[in-house]
């Protein structure tokens, strides 16, 4: 096997990891503040004892820092609000404000095909808002578009921030994560059932998934890997469905195709992905 291809197979790996975190996190019964915080606690001592990583006081590593400690919270409490699908949907939205924001953050230039690709993925996240969900179902897709805005200061600020000074980020991010969520720890709370399964999305859903990346991500473009990261929003759903029952409307279904098929064109047909780097959830 080619090492093109045992790279791609390694970040696939890692997306279908990434995307279990929807029914980790919706069958765990406690507060989203305080899952977050065990599942970030778990992946922050995994991710220090395997990367040993140097924390660098950077004004782009900080912010960073912060972007990343903000999607993994708001992304816990999107999924718990509102349906998985709606909640990764909106956060993988963040390619979107990447597009508007990358000439005026880092000066890149801002393409026609950009323009259209906005255009096309705004009018799919107008249709997660078109269900007939409660209003806290509302407020959790509120969350999620929350969620996709950090997501998108995470982009931009990581491409200051490459190699070793990303994985510094994804794992110093999840101590501050889980510091900061402290005062919401719930103590244990949640018993041996949920603590099981906030370990093995601490481990295997953030910690795991991300060490695939790391040997996918040196062998593949940033391209095909930015393409093949899109089994997480897809397979997450589909988790949460077959596992739990749980039902996206079609208006989230038909806003997630539009808006992952608008990003999906415009990699294609600019030839450079807009987001070569790993989920933030």
């Amino acid at each position: 096997m080619s090492a093109e291809r045992r790279g791609a197979l390694a970040i696939a790996a890692a997306a279908l990891l990434w995307s279990t975190g929807g029914i980790g996190i919706k069958a765990v019964a406690a507060p989203p503040l305080t899952i977050a915080c065990w599942r970030s606690a778990v992946a922050a001592l995994v991710l220090l004892a395997l990367f040993r990583p140097r924390f660098r006081p950077t004004t782009a590593f900080l912010g960073a820092l912060a972007c990343y400690a903000a999607c993994l919270t708001t992304f816990v409490v999107a999924t718990k609000w509102t349906t998985a699908a709606n909640a990764i949907f909106l956060q993988y939205s963040g390619v979107v404000w990447v597009l508007l924001l990358a000439p005026l953050v880092l000066g890149e230039p801002f393409h026609g095909r950009d323009a259209v690709a906005v255009a096309v993925a705004l009018a799919g996240m107008a249709l997660f808002f078109a269900g007939g969900l409660d209003a806290r179902g509302h407020a959790g897709d509120v969350v999620g578009l929350v969620s996709g805005l950090f997501f998108a200061g995470l982009i931009l600020l990581l491409r200051r921030e490459r190699g070793a000074g990303a994985q510094a980020v994804i794992a110093w991010g999840n101590v501050v994560t889980a510091l900061v969520l402290a005062p919401w720890s719930g103590g244990f709370a949640f018993g041996p059932g949920g603590a099981a399964i906030l370990v093995l999305l601490g481990t295997v859903q953030i910690a795991g998934a991300y060490v695939f990346f790391v040997r996918g991500i040196g062998h593949v473009g940033a391209t095909q890997a930015s393409l093949i990261s899109m089994l997480e929003p897809v397979a997450n759903p589909i988790w949460v469905l077959l596992l739990i029952g749980e039902r996206p409307s079609r208006f989230a279904v038909a806003g997630g195709a539009i808006v992952l098929g608008a990003i999906a064109w415009r990699t294609l047909s600019v030839g450079q992905a807009p987001v070569p780097l790993p989920a933030p959830d």
